[in-house]
């Protein structure tokens, strides 16, 4: 006689959930808040990837410490773009060409020169808040000679300004924010992966 089973159906979460909530893990992990500095530290010079993608996982999972990680990704993204500052002045043959011909940012990078002139400081403020990718301005500014006080305080402003935003808003709305994020996860990923080329597609018309 044939039996009709009734074990639960067990819905299986499609790769890009699966990658969220294991990024989310590392909340809990002992290694997330250097993990957070180290990523935020090399985007800032060579690193493709925005600590973003790790500061809001990490707030997500523990909301009440939502500033201390703006603070860790501050720190590193300032220390970082200190590093790609060092590299355009001093190293810019033997490593920043090959890594912005790489990125496919010489002509861009080129157009640089005459903005920086002129438009420096507010260059690095409006690029550390925005979807632009922060390596090529930090490596121009050295490469260009922008006096390097004034970087570090546009960078200081303009990335303290995103990252505290982020864990400032993380740690206000908690739970509440937690569940919106997992709710639309999918179209919030898209969103965030338009920001993030829209970035270099910014680039790539300023020639």
């Amino acid at each position: 006689m044939a039996t009709t089973s009734t074990a639960p159906v067990l819905k299986t979460e499609n790769w890009l959930r699966r990658c969220y909530h294991w990024t989310l893990e590392w909340a809990d992990h002992p290694q997330a808040h250097w993990a957070l500095f180290t990523i935020a530290m090399i985007e800032a010079s060579c690193f493709p990837i925005p600590p973003d993608l790790l500061l809001i996982p990490l707030a997500l999972g523990r909301p009440k410490q939502g500033l201390h990680f703006a603070f860790l990704a501050t720190a590193g993204s300032v220390i970082g773009a200190a590093l790609g500052y060092a590299i355009g002045m001093f190293l810019f043959t033997s490593i920043a060409q090959p890594l912005l011909e790489w990125y496919g940012a010489m002509g861009q990078f080129n157009h640089m020169q005459s903005l920086f002139t002129q438009h420096g400081f507010w260059l690095v403020l409006i690029a550390g808040f925005s979807p632009i990718p922060f390596k090529v301005i930090t490596i121009a500014a050295g490469a260009f000679g922008l006096a390097f006080p004034p970087f570090l305080l546009a960078t200081l402003i303009s990335r303290g300004a995103r990252f505290y935003l982020e864990g400032g808003l993380l740690r206000w709305g908690g739970t509440r924010i937690r569940l919106l994020v997992e709710r639309y996860f999918e179209w919030i990923t898209v969103a965030v992966s338009l920001l993030v080329v829209g970035g270099f597609g910014m680039l790539w018309l300023v020639r």
